[in-house]
């Protein structure tokens, strides 16, 4: 899921040295933005008054409180009294969610887009491409720059993915918050591509996609010996995979076409293992079957044009659609999802404005994708023992005219500051109130 190249292979030395200072400029100021993951989260915080939007078996509770204490909550409900200590926050009916989820992003594992050194998303051997092994989660950066400029949209955690380079078996992702924490939580995803997008990365065939996975397995499962000159996985790409296929994980595959999506959930019957959908422009004209098959989708919820002969069925009512027929909705988003992820948001209030319930669009952005990576235990959820991953809102979370007004991950107030903030005040003060001049002066 690369953002397209802004700077080209022939990009002068100005430019390039112009890039990598502004690179180390932004990274110095996450740095600055940055709350340590291992920090202590205090005291605690009492949230009083809320609409607390639990997304969770208690639903929606008005003028609620929710008790943080140790980085958990410890009690949701009414006219609840603060420890010794703890501190409090009025929320005067204002909404309270669990901290959203970001959709399946690059965060982390990317800045600059078209400045290579940065990215590091995708593999792309030429000898034996096929590495299930790799795992773009050893490569997660909590200090980016693109953490503090999410995080202050009220998103919490994202998916990283592994990017399709040379294989339409682009290798592992997994969840990471984004409260600084470096490693991920929650079980590894294994990431494909199907469909026309990946054709070239497969005999320039859909078709031999299916016969390269069958392949696959077969090697996974030792029905093809290691040592065969016709073998497609490394010894380590084939214990990988044989995890996946054992439901350790589950496979995450960008498809759009339903023809392509009928193969995949036949194949997903007929060996066994976990799948969920990303993108799914027609998913919607399989949305019993695959409610059937208790496949989540993470639908793109801008995506109503036929862009491509992949998403000629594409609708603004696919995620009610799918919802209708009990198929569990989360979101993500196409194009540049990681320097944009706060327009999941967007993407959410879309899927409603065409039919989603309100408490499915929510949904969609914190219980859902939580229960469906493996993490619903810990995030996602507003709940008694749950991490206290929270956002309190200016108003519906789902309209953008809103804004966070505070997030708490893991109980510990997130700085509402960025290096887009830093640089606005920096301009909007102007020359001498804080000794940083301007970088222009003006013309004559």
């Amino acid at each position: 899921m690369r953002t397209p190249r802004l700077v080209t292979a022939r990009v002068g030395r100005g430019l390039l040295a112009t890039a990598l200072s502004l690179l180390a400029l932004g990274l110095a100021g996450a740095a600055g933005a940055q709350a340590p993951g291992s920090s202590d989260p205090g005291q605690g915080v009492l949230i009083r008054n809320a609409t607390v939007h639990t997304t969770g078996p208690q639903g929606t509770l008005r003028n609620a409180d929710v008790l943080v204490q140790g980085g958990t909550i410890r009690a949701v409900g009414t006219g609840l009294s603060a420890p010794a200590g703890v501190a409090t926050v009025e929320a005067g009916g204002r909404p309270l969610t669990p901290a959203l989820f970001g959709g399946i992003t690059d965060i982390g594992l990317e800045e600059v887009s078209g400045e290579e050194p940065t990215v590091d998303g995708e593999l792309s051997l030429e000898d034996q491409p096929v590495r299930p092994e790799f795992d773009v989660t050893l490569a997660y950066n909590p200090a980016s720059v693109l953490v503090p400029v999410a995080r202050m949209e009220g998103l919490g955690f994202t998916l990283l993915a592994a990017g399709s380079g040379k294989s339409f078996v682009a290798g592992q992702g997994g969840v990471v918050r984004l409260d600084g924490s470096a490693d991920p939580i929650g079980p590894r995803a294994l990431f494909i591509r199907l469909g026309a997008g990946a054709a070239n990365l497969s005999g320039k065939s859909r078709a031999a996609q299916w016969m390269l996975l069958d392949q696959m397995v077969a090697e996974a499962r030792g029905r093809v010996p290691a040592d065969s000159p016709h073998a497609l996985l490394t010894p380590a790409g084939r214990a990988v995979l044989a995890r996946f296929l054992g439901g350790q994980g589950r496979i995450v595959v960008k498809v759009d076409r339903a023809a392509d999506m009928r193969q995949l959930l036949r194949w997903a019957a007929r060996e066994n293992v976990r799948v969920a959908i990303a993108g799914g422009a027609e998913a919607w004209q399989l949305a019993p079957q695959i409610a059937q098959a208790r496949v989540p989708v993470f639908v793109d919820a801008l995506a109503d044009l036929p862009g491509n002969f992949d998403q000629i069925g594409a609708t603004l009512r696919n995620a009610a659609l799918l919802q209708q027929a009990g198929v569990e909705v989360s979101f993500t988003q196409a194009g540049d999802a990681s320097h944009n992820a706060r327009k999941v948001r967007q993407l959410a209030g879309n899927a409603v404005a065409n039919g989603l319930p309100w408490e499915a669009g929510l949904a969609g952005l914190t219980s859902v994708p939580a229960q469906a990576l493996g993490v619903g235990d810990r995030i996602g959820t507003i709940a008694v023992g749950r991490s206290a991953d929270l956002v309190l809102w200016t108003g519906d979370p789902l309209d953008v005219i809103n804004t966070a007004e505070q997030v708490w991950l893991g109980g510990r107030a997130m700085p509402m500051r960025s290096r887009q903030t830093e640089l606005r005040d920096r301009y909007l003060r102007g020359v001498g109130e804080n000794g940083l001049p301007p970088a222009y002066t003006h013309g004559p």
